[in-house]
């Protein structure tokens, strides 16, 4: 039996470790393009030297960020120490991109409200779910029905950014709105099973443990899609959640429409969320937990935004 590809048995590793798919793509490209600066040579046959050379190249004539740097670093390192079982040593002198300190952009309350009310629909009841509770937008597209606690005005993040479960708020003016695409979602499913199908991809190993769970009602996106994916293999059709495009499309027509000249994005909703909830007067620790931040010094960044400007300072020419 051959040995795997390289690339094959580092999908396998991060898989294994339950990497996001998103993760397991960008650390494939990373140790691809890794491969391809040394001119294909096998990453075996190379080692500190390489790898410094590497990510010097990344910030001195590329000029990528330091959160990108950061991350090819990481594609390699996971490379050499899961799926080539080799500890490295000292990298030495590696030049690091430049950690810019911009502070994050947010919208007023009336700057929010204003781009809210160029949506309409689910991309509406989407983004008040996103302001209103603080989440990010692929945490936002992968709600399931079980996720919404209506009772305790809660709604559940299961695995979020680093593999994280956490509660955040559920605002109660968008309660009408999600029962009613609570709804339109029952129909479709039960369409879907009428059809024969009705299926959802399961996170993990859950689809084996629980075969008939992708099936259930309880399992179903909040934001299904309007056209069913299907294996051409097999020919099985399921159904996945709202494209991540669909929404910062209208998110960023929004913006422009509602006369927002800031650069915003569906992003920015949950930074805005997290300052007016500073500016209301909660605790950082509360929001930082709303957030799902595991370092306090990530979410202290809303503290330097609601300083901008001098608030809280009275400027000299309005004592004139």
């Amino acid at each position: 039996m051959s040995q795997p590809k390289l690339m094959d048995q580092m999908r396998h590793a991060l898989q294994v470790r339950h990497y996001s798919a998103r993760t397991e793509q960008a650390y494939v490209l990373w140790s691809r393009r890794f491969i391809m600066y040394h001119g294909m040579r096998h990453p075996a046959d190379m080692g500190e030297d390489e790898i410094n050379a590497f990510l010097t190249h990344l910030a001195v004539e590329k000029h990528v960020s330091a959160s990108t740097q950061n991350q090819a670093l990481s594609a390699v390192l996971f490379l050499y120490r899961h799926v080539l079982d080799r500890p490295l040593g000292d990298l030495g002198e590696v030049v690091r991109a430049r950690r810019p300190s911009h502070l994050p952009v947010v919208l007023t309350r009336d700057e929010v409200r204003a781009v809210l009310t160029q949506l309409d629909g689910a991309t509406h009841l989407m983004a008040t779910l996103m302001y209103g509770g603080g989440l990010r937008l692929s945490e936002c597209l992968r709600l399931r029905v079980q996720d919404i606690d209506f009772g305790r005005h809660e709604l559940v993040v299961r695995d979020g950014k680093g593999g994280k479960d956490r509660v955040t708020t559920l605002p109660e003016k968008a309660i009408p709105a999600l029962r009613q695409q609570l709804e339109r979602a029952r129909v479709v499913h039960e369409a879907d099973i009428a059809d024969g199908w009705g299926f959802v991809v399961l996170p993990t190993a859950l689809e084996r443990k629980y075969p008939n769970a992708a099936r259930e009602w309880r399992w179903q996106w909040v934001f299904p899609q309007e056209r069913r994916w299907r294996n051409p293999q097999t020919g099985e059709q399921g159904r996945h959640h709202v494209h991540a495009t669909v929404l910062q499309r209208a998110v960023k027509e929004a913006v422009s429409r509602a006369g927002v000249v800031k650069r915003a994005g569906c992003h920015t909703f949950r930074h805005s969320f997290a300052t007016h909830l500073l500016d209301d007067g909660y605790d950082i620790r509360t929001i930082q937990e709303l957030l799902g931040h595991k370092d306090l010094r990530t979410t202290m960044i809303y503290t330097h935004v609601l300083n901008r400007g001098g608030r809280g300072v009275r400027s000299p020419l309005d004592g004139l």
